[in-house]
């Protein structure tokens, strides 16, 4: 798929202030506050029909939005159970032909959760089940890109490198990079400049350069513990260095999506591309 040419801020879902909750309203309220992109959020099933679909498409196009989803929080690609692992195939593939009559370029995932498999055993177990949705995909010739995401439990399959280790093993796939939840996670240091510049070149070395101008990125506050993540926040109650990270956007001239996923994301997401925009216009 060809990469995206900008970098381009929106949200998760409809916002709290669209006067009208639906998609459709959504895309033409966060177009009137200067964004450029929303992830249609299918967190419990994917619940529009082929005819929304194409009227979201339209309305997207025509206003010059960029779209992803999000698929349904139901996935375990590491059940124990052989109907669980077929029914999460099942919610990706149903999000991706969706994803493709919308006109989204991206399917975010979250992949599954260890059990009682050790890390190594959940990454074969969770490889093996992608490979078999991406050669659906491809067999179907859907125009979207699977992207796994980096979470932010430790209880859960995904950390950076896990996230990037599976997209070097399945060809096709690509990772979602929630830096709330890498910085949650505490595996890895994700809060300064340098922590932040050092994971993309991460990712840039694993997947090489043109990773960084198709790159899909989730944000928020975060309030953690010891396991990780408890709850986002709205980026100014929390403790994350946006505006560090705003700068490592910039000074690597990043194209792809920005989804902000605070409470009040629509608030945040305008305050990050403003901030992108001025550290922009200062050179």
């Amino acid at each position: 798929m060809a990469g995206a040419r900008e970098l381009r801020f929106g949200t998760a879902g409809v916002p709290d202030s669209t006067p009208q909750a639906s998609t459709l309203a959504a895309l033409k309220h966060v177009h009137e506050l200067g964004l450029d992109g929303l992830e249609v959020e299918f967190v419990r099933g994917v619940k529009i029909g082929s005819e929304t679909a194409g009227q979201i498409r339209e309305r997207a196009s025509a206003l010059g939005l960029q779209l992803s989803v999000h698929a349904p929080y139901y996935v375990n690609l590491n059940s124990p159970e052989p109907g669980k692992r077929i029914q999460s195939q099942d919610h990706l593939l149903r999000s991706a032909r969706m994803a493709a009559q919308m006109g989204a370029r991206s399917v975010v995932f979250h992949a599954g959760y260890y059990g009682v498999q050790s890390p190594e055993k959940t990454m074969a177990a969770v490889r093996k089940e992608l490979r078999d949705v991406v050669s659906v995909i491809r067999a179907e010739r859907l125009a979207v890109t699977l992207r796994v995401e980096t979470m932010g439990k430790r209880s859960q399959f995904g950390s950076l490198d896990e996230c990037l280790s599976l997209c070097q093993d399945v060809d096709g796939l690509a990772p979602c990079l929630d830096f709330s939840h890498i910085h949650a996670r505490g595996e890895v240091r994700a809060n300064s400049y340098l922590d932040f510049f050092r994971i993309f070149k991460k990712v840039e070395k694993r997947l090489g350069a043109a990773a960084l101008r198709d790159i899909h990125i989730h944000i928020s506050g975060i309030e953690y513990g010891g396991k990780g993540e408890i709850r986002h926040l709205n980026l100014t109650d929390g403790d994350f260095r946006y505006d560090e990270w705003v700068g490592v956007l910039k000074d690597l001239d990043l194209a792809g999506l920005v989804i902000c996923e605070s409470p009040d994301r629509e608030v945040d997401a305008v305050m990050l591309k403003r901030l992108y925009q001025s550290y922009r216009r200062k050179g």
